[in-house]
């Protein structure tokens, strides 16, 4: 088959760099923030996508042989992109979301490290189960009403976006976008909690780091500050709890209503629906009953609204259509990367997701390796079976931990990064710039990954 030239991933690239820059740049900082411009900027490329596909004169390859050029082309895209990833994609996010909005934790108790790190190491655990986007929305607002009287909190929310908002999110496919587009692609649901062992060492080395910077930044703080947090004290307190019954609901519809396969151990096969899968139907109306049985107060404090969601709704629907000729490229011509080794696929992987979105990245790369044979026969391992064909365990847990770990460093690696810091700056939070927090990346998690590497990837 014929590979597509590097000109026609003009606007996958092009929508990644509107992506990286214009909520940067001052020119385009207020337009870009609207999320109608960001489906007109996504919009326009996909349908550049599409017309490179229309007009090209060789066929979309589809299950090991290129179909029609023309409209026949353009109907397998739209079929591959939307219906079999973005849809799912989309429908998870927005039920996790939906269902975490209706669950609040309120209170004031004062702020010691040991507090503000047991509040993150929660958050780093439920990551993994209500996804990184949830788990954040649900913690991050009272973890900033229990820091309100101090004054030393920058780091905090930095490092809450580190664990929660990105490597907690490693142990389940519904924890982080990249794992999910991994399961819709056939890797098995609880293949994910093989990365147990580098979730756990990175987690345990952010929350170690965070307690003896927070410690320092408590013995810093004013007196009055201290007076303040400690004696200004609500109780703890959890509202909308029937939402944890619904978030579970989620968790077993992604785990079990795979279409095509038979749910065990009832021998039931799941029907295959057009356009939108049981599994879908059931998350959606696990939603619905959310916005019907929580209180609305308990939105309306929580601040909930659409627009995070129709934000990535906007950008993905562009990504996914735009990535097809990138990942095409790939398929025919990943070989030629020179990418071998585990330790090459989480840095390759990383760096891109780190200036890049962390989700088409591990596609781009999970392609990659699925061209590749494992360069040591001898070794004994264990192949992981996808839907387009086996990839050594070593490259794919590389891959994945690449796009988690290292959507950490920057603000646009992983969607919750912005949606927190959007946060914390609503609540008085001065952030860091976007090099700013880059520069927290570069002092605390280029050095933690290379550790990795050397434990995980030699």
């Amino acid at each position: 088959m014929t590979a597509p030239s590097l000109l026609a991933t003009a606007p996958f690239v092009a929508l990644l760099l509107a992506i990286a820059l214009f909520p940067i740049i001052p020119s385009t900082e207020r337009w870009w923030h609207k999320n109608r411009n960001k489906l007109l900027v996504s919009g326009i490329l996909a349908l550049l996508t599409l017309g490179y596909y229309l007009l090209r004169g060789y066929g979309y390859p589809h299950e090991g042989h290129a179909l029609e050029p023309g409209w026949t082309s353009v109907v397998a895209v739209l079929d591959h992109a939307v219906l079999k990833d973005f849809v799912p994609f989309i429908v998870v996010l927005l039920s996790l979301y939906t269902i975490s909005g209706g669950i609040r934790i309120s209170g004031d108790i004062p702020a010691h490290p040991a507090t503000n790190t047991f509040i993150i190491a929660l958050g780093g655990l439920l990551a993994s189960f209500i996804g990184t986007t949830g788990a954040s929305m649900l913690l991050i607002r009272p973890l900033l009403e229990i820091n309100r009287e101090r004054k030393l909190k920058v780091h905090t929310v930095v490092f809450f976006i580190f664990v929660v908002s990105n490597i907690g999110g490693s142990l389940l496919p519904i924890g982080d976008p990249p794992l999910f587009l991994g399961y819709l692609r056939g890797v098995p649901f609880l293949w994910t909690f093989s990365l147990v062992w580098e979730w756990a060492f990175c987690c345990a080395a952010l929350l170690a780091i965070y307690y003896i910077w927070d410690s320092l930044a408590w013995r810093r703080e004013s007196p009055e500050a201290i007076r303040m947090d400690e004696t200004e004290r609500k109780p703890i307190r959890i509202e909308g709890k029937r939402n944890f019954v619904l978030l579970v609901g989620v968790i077993l519809a992604v785990g079990l209503l795979v279409p095509g396969k038979y749910i065990f151990p009832f021998g039931w096969k799941v029907p295959k629906l057009d356009p939108v899968g049981l599994r879908e139907i059931v998350q959606l109306a696990l939603a619905g009953v959310s916005l019907l049985v929580s209180p609305r107060g308990i939105r309306k404090a929580n601040e909930f609204n659409f627009f995070p969601i129709n934000e990535v709704a906007a950008l993905f629907i562009g990504l996914f259509i735009t990535m097809q000729v990138p990942i095409e490229i790939l398929n025919l011509r990943g070989r030629e990367l020179g990418l071998e080794s585990p330790a090459g696929f989480f840095w390759a992987t990383g760096l891109l997701s780190t200036f890049l979105d962390n989700a088409p990245t591990y596609v781009v790369f999970f392609q990659t390796a699925g061209t590749l044979e494992w360069p040591h026969p001898n070794e004994v391992l264990f192949n992981v079976d996808t839907a387009t064909g086996a990839i050594a365990s070593p490259l794919l847990v590389a891959i994945s931990c690449g796009a988690v770990f290292m959507g950490a460093n920057s603000y646009i690696g992983n969607a919750p990064n912005f949606m927190v810091k959007s946060i914390a700056e609503h609540s008085g939070v001065k952030m860091p710039s976007f090099f700013g927090f880059f520069a927290y990346s570069l002092s605390i998690l280029i050095p933690l990954f290379i550790a990795v590497t050397l434990v995980f990837f030699r």
